[in-house]
């Protein structure tokens, strides 16, 4: 299974549904226990996530909430790019990653050719030669958009604020200069581009519901460790939110230094051509969310729903204080019903302001009725084969943890207990940031999870020191267009080359697993009590041992 799900040899769902038909044939587990690990709470809680995401892109709200971070945050390069990654990244905590990409890259590529103009126009002034840009300009050639001609009533501008000529300025740049500036306004769009996905992915592990690999770790830890209760939504949110922060932050100031938007442009303003462009570029942001109105009443709602999805979510058990769990059956009501109930609501929740008239007077005309949801939809958007594909690696967890198959791959990782724990965390997040460029995020954890967590027990330590790491570096794809789709999306715009993303992502992936470390060791070590071994992971501990010390035994009793 893990061969097929790294060279697709087969599609990835039907993949999955292979321990269905060989677990059981092969002795391994009876069907009875195999079809049941296909749709667990934990898929519950997935499927909740991905039906109140369908329901923001139903009624737009996911644009609205774009267009105005970037009204918020400016559009100089380096600020815009800030805003970019802030949305992308929050947009990415509730819808998919593909989704979130799918969705602001036309918004960017709307505002960067605001800013300079047609990207094939400036890929040409950056080939063209000295004659050919000289000629460009003096003759006023029209593809020349925003910076060699500007437009009149920009000009007029510009002369009232600085009392200079701005037409004799573009005159006067050499071709060299025009190179120049063009190159740098590629190296820009490339920066656009390429921090869209990567926000995404970062984002997706802020949230249980934000990215597989997330869900993939609570399914196995209630199969293997059936008394840890110490993840669910709010805790996760607790430690995965700030990390998600920090690295936002750095990749920001890696992404921005790169192409070219950290400058003295951030903190003084300066009136010339890229001055001019930036104002274009908010007169068309500003515009864009001046179209779509005041928010309307299904808008409002599905904001309404959002907030209390999130909420009840947050609030159900955070560990740090008493949730409002406590008012029913301990154990019964867990994240997956909580998610359930709330977009079961939308469903029925009228999209548009009811009218009350009719009450008083049935001839009067009544709105139609449309809901905020319909299943059509829902069922249209949701990705059935991830879903299928969580069940699979469920499958395939039980099976490593019955047959005993995990236990005997731990045993031969013993060598690694003589490496200190803090660079065991490093090791891990490194190599499973470096196989997923590879394996799809979902196929790389659940082939690797069950072995991480074997290799903790051997070694006495607490196994979420090892697996919340390794779930969290699976996310973190960056160097190549075929590690995630959002990669692909950007990829597929035609306007990044591998290059591009193997420069940017290599560092990127160096302060992921910078940042994982970090988070780990310090309120990570806090949250969960990291240092001690936890009771939780005795029992599993002791079967383990208890295993290894009868079988000589059972050799004795087989030879007498």
């Amino acid at each position: 299974m893990a061969m097929f799900w790294c060279t697709e040899a087969l599609p990835l769902a039907v993949t999955a549904m292979l321990p269905v038909c060989l677990f059981p044939t092969l002795g391994i587990l009876p069907s009875k226990r195999v079809c049941p690990q296909y749709f667990l709470e934990t898929n519950f809680l997935f499927l909740s996530g991905l039906v109140m995401a369908s329901s923001i892109e139903e009624w737009g709200l996911h644009r609205r909430i774009a267009l105005k971070v970037l009204t918020i945050v400016g559009v100089k390069p380096a600020w815009l790019i800030l805003g970019m990654m802030m949305t992308s990244s929050f947009l990415s905590m509730w819808l998919s990653n593909t989704a979130t990409t799918a969705m602001m890259l036309p918004i960017a590529n709307a505002i960067l050719e605001s800013l300079f103009g047609d990207l094939e126009t400036l890929k040409e002034k950056c080939k063209t030669t000295s004659g050919d840009i000289e000629g460009d300009v003096i003759n006023g050639h029209p593809s020349v958009k925003l910076h060699s001609l500007p437009s009149v009533p920009s000009e007029k501008q510009m002369m009232a604020i600085d009392g200079t000529d701005e037409t004799e300025q573009s005159d006067m740049r050499t071709a060299e200069e025009i190179r120049s500036e063009a190159a740098y306004q590629l190296k820009v769009w490339k920066g656009f581009l390429i921090c869209i996905p990567y926000a995404a992915s970062i984002g997706g592990t802020a949230t249980l519901t934000g990215t597989a690999p997330n869900l993939i770790l609570i399914g196995q830890l209630k199969s293997y460790f059936p008394d840890c209760d110490l993840i669910n939504f709010g805790s996760w949110f607790a430690f995965a939110f700030p990390l998600m922060l920090l690295f936002l932050f750095l990749g920001w100031i890696w992404i921005a230094f790169l192409h070219g938007g950290l400058n003295s442009r951030l903190c003084f303003a300066k009136h010339d051509r890229r001055a001019q462009a930036e104002a274009r570029a908010k007169a068309l942001i500003e515009e864009d969310y001046r179209k779509l109105g005041p928010i309307n009443f299904a808008e409002g709602s599905i904001s309404f729903f959002f907030i209390l999805f999130a909420v009840l979510l947050f609030t159900r058990d955070p560990k740090f204080v008493t949730g409002w769990s406590v008012f029913f059956k301990k154990g019964y009501v867990s994240d997956a019903v909580t998610g359930v109930v709330i977009v079961s609501m939308l469903f029925f929740f009228p999209s548009q302001k009811p009218s009350m008239s009719w009450w008083f007077d049935p001839q009067a005309s009544n709105t139609p009725y449309v809901p905020l949801l319909s299943w059509k939809k829902a069922q249209d958007s949701v990705p059935w084969n991830i879903i299928l594909l969580l069940g699979g690696g469920f499958a395939m967890a039980k099976a490593c943890e019955e047959s005993g198959l995990a236990t005997w791959i731990g045993g031969h990782l013993q060598p690694l207990a003589e490496v200190p724990p803090p660079a065991a965390v490093m090791l891990i997040t490194a190599f499973l940031a470096c196989f997923t460029e590879f394996a799809s995020n979902t196929a790389t954890i659940i082939i690797f999870l069950p072995v991480i967590a074997e290799l903790a027990i051997h070694v006495s330590v607490n196994p979420l020191y090892f697996m919340i790491p390794a779930t969290i570096g699976c996310s973190y794809a960056f160097m190549l267009p075929v590690s995630t789709p959002p990669n692909s999306i950007a990829f597929a715009s035609g306007h990044l080359m591998v290059k591009d993303m193997v420069k940017t992502g290599i560092v990127m992936n160096i302060l992921g697993i910078l940042s994982v470390s970090l988070a780990m060791n310090t309120w990570g070590v806090a949250m969960f009590d990291l240092n001690t071994y936890p009771e939780w992971a005795y029992p599993i501990n002791k079967s383990a041992l208890t295993a290894m010390h009868l079988a000589p035994v059972h050799s004795l009793n087989a030879t007498l």
